[in-house]
């Protein structure tokens, strides 16, 4: 069993005992704790919040505790029901809710849930207010509402039709490109909530010709539902034999998007974003964002339009502060996350979907002949375990002197830049590990980077 704590909600399996993974006492807990930051934050004001959940099989015993502590609390909910992440975090901006609760484990497994905490902007809670809701926790320093000042609940299911309008009304999303390109589009939704938005997300933008797999939002996932190539062999035949012209697959709360080829092959989870953002930069050039753990693939289509690129700590909260920082009209994560700051600041699959047939509409070609257009880069995937005596930061400050004359960044742990590669060395916090993020123009030379970069840790621990 598991427990998950960290500043951007609790994650943990279900079942097992107290502490030790997401209980129903550990849900009461983080929840009131979470509340009584709201009330702290808000003096004087009576608070409202937000609440979705994905499909996973567990959500409505959680659904059920989070609304009740939250009412508890003295707390109002929105409840919003079945919903993706995108769409709690628009129902924060437009219904003005003072915060938001989203119960997903993202792409965990079926035996996993988890409260991911949001603030009044519908974004994830800093390091700071993070480490505030964890504090109050930690001491039990929450209090409850007597019985005339209870929460109360307003139910609202349709905030995912809100949030798809809200998508066609982007300027960039070409409504009528794309129903003449009369695409086939096969999906994959995984058994959960995108299987409600995605189809209805297709159907508005004029697609009459959708294959479904895994629309039935059961939270019986089907596959391992993290949307990476090796979990995505089905979608990949279907495309093949019923000549669809793209597929699309997201997580179980719809925050990453994967792009599958029309001869089966991947689109790549990195050049999501990158295909994304050359569209908008096509129609409004100007700066982008990603992690340091991103293809440079963003950076060169950038430069292409002459803006900037700024690469940030890896997590989305991180990418949404460098963004608002350097006035990014686009940008994301590599494992196909696309933040579009004028619909919201955060990741949004049904964006990125919209804006990606927009691009395949007017590019008028094969997805495979749109991805050829980028630049080819690798990126080879690695971590190497640490004895527990080992600190992983006196490592990193070594390698740091070593490489003194490369370009080096330590925003977040590492990363060496080369003429032509580059690598990125993070330390876990919560297991003695160092992940390494290594890419190159070829796999080959990916795989040679990163293994001399071992070579190099393993010399000095």
């Amino acid at each position: 069993m598991s427990l998950i704590k960290s500043i951007s909600g609790i994650r943990g399996t279900i079942g097992g005992n107290v502490g030790d993974s997401l209980t129903p006492i550990d849900i009461v807990k983080f929840t009131s704790a979470y509340a009584e930051w709201l009330k702290m934050r808000n003096s004087g004001k009576h608070c409202r919040v937000a609440v979705g959940r994905d499909a996973r099989i567990s959500g409505e015993m959680v659904n059920s505790l989070v609304v009740g502590s939250l009412m508890g609390c003295g707390i109002d909910v929105l409840n919003l029901g079945l919903a993706t992440t995108p769409t709690v975090e628009m129902a924060v901006i437009h219904e003005k809710t003072d915060g938001g609760i989203i119960l997903t484990a993202s792409h965990n497994p079926r035996h996993w849930n988890a409260l991911k905490l949001l603030n009044e902007k519908g974004e994830f809670l800093s390091d700071a207010d993070g480490r505030k809701v964890l504090e109050i926790a930690e001491k039990n320093a929450y209090t409850f509402a007597e019985v005339d000042k209870l929460g109360v609940v307003d139910e609202e299911c349709s905030f995912v039709d809100e949030h798809i309008n809200r998508v066609l009304k982007l300027k960039y999303v070409d409504v009528d490109a794309i129903s003449k390109a009369n695409f086939t589009v096969a999906i994959d939704c995984v058994n959960s909530v995108g299987g409600i938005a995605i189809p209805r997300l297709l159907k508005a933008l004029g697609v009459s010709n959708v294959i479904e797999l895994y629309t039935e939002p059961t939270g019986d996932f089907q596959h391992n539902p993290e949307p990476l190539p090796e979990n995505l062999h089905e979608i990949s035949k279907v495309i093949k034999s019923r000549k669809a012209d793209v597929g699309f697959v997201v997580d179980p709360d719809v925050d990453r998007l994967a792009i599958v080829n029309e001869d089966g092959t991947m689109f790549g989870e990195e050049y999501t974003l990158v295909a994304c953002a050359d569209y908008v930069l096509s129609h409004n050039a100007g700066n982008t964002v990603s992690n340091l753990s991103s293809t440079a693939a963003l950076r060169d289509v950038t430069l292409k339009y002459g803006k900037e690129y700024f690469a940030s700590a890896v997590g989305e909260v991180n990418v949404v502060a460098k963004m608002k920082e350097v006035n990014a009209i686009v940008g994301g994560e590599g494992n196909g996350g696309v933040i579009l700051p004028e619909l919201h600041y955060g990741r949004d699959a049904l964006v990125g979907i919209a804006l990606f047939l927009s691009h395949l509409a007017h590019f008028g070609k094969k997805c495979t002949e749109l991805r050829a257009t980028y630049p080819n880069y690798f990126i080879s995937k690695n971590k190497i375990e640490l004895k527990k005596s080992t600190n992983p930061d006196d490592v990193l400050a070594e390698l740091k002197v070593r490489h003194k004359n490369d370009k080096v960044n330590t925003i977040d742990g590492l990363r060496i830049d080369f003429d032509d590669c580059w690598v990125h060395m993070r330390k876990s916090n919560t297991e003695p590990i160092i992940r390494i993020y290594a890419e190159a123009k070829s796999p080959e030379k990916a795989d040679e980077l990163a293994k001399r970069t071992i070579g190099e840790i393993q010399s000095l621990i």
